[in-house]
């Protein structure tokens, strides 16, 4: 049997072009957010509250599909960085809500030269990059909606 016609053959696998995918475009990330002293994850906590701080955990979880033992560790960090504080909701003290410090608020510079040096750095067109962005949240949105990150949901 032929690799074109193998339903198994590992080159034609999408779970295996988007593992190494992913390994090779967070491996263009490191070096650019390591002077910033973030990690990815960190990067991405920090892209949701550049864009509407202050935000409750809650809703960063969301923002990243990311649950609450994964989450609260990165923002122990960032908190411990200083580029964030996390308090307790005036509404409802059981939420903690999170904002950038002056610290977390002026990296947002340097932080914009990240997206432009990826571009760069992967060779690839900007409307390529913008084609897979749209695939992959389609296929994202798709995912969800049929409960991929349910906790408990049935396998189908």
């Amino acid at each position: 049997m032929t690799t074109t016609h193998d339903p198994l053959a590992l080159d034609r696998q999408v779970c295996f072009a988007l593992a190494v995918a992913n390994r090779a475009v967070l491996s263009v990330y490191r070096p650019l957010l390591e002077p910033m002293g973030l990690t990815h994850p960190q990067y991405l906590v920090m892209l949701a509250l550049w864009g509407e701080a202050p935000m409750s955990v809650k809703a960063i979880g969301a923002a990243l599909q990311l649950d609450s033992p994964t989450l609260s560790p990165l923002l122990k960090r960032l908190e411990a960085s200083g580029l964030i504080t996390r308090t307790r909701s005036a509404e409802d003290e059981r939420a903690l809500v999170v904002d950038l410090t002056d610290a977390g608020r002026a990296l947002r510079t340097d932080a914009e030269r990240i997206p432009p040096a990826v571009v760069e750095a992967l060779g690839v067109g900007l409307p390529q990059l913008e084609e897979l962005h749209r695939v992959l949240t389609d296929i994202n949105r798709a995912a969800l909606a049929a409960g991929a990150l349910d906790k408990g949901a049935p396998q189908k």
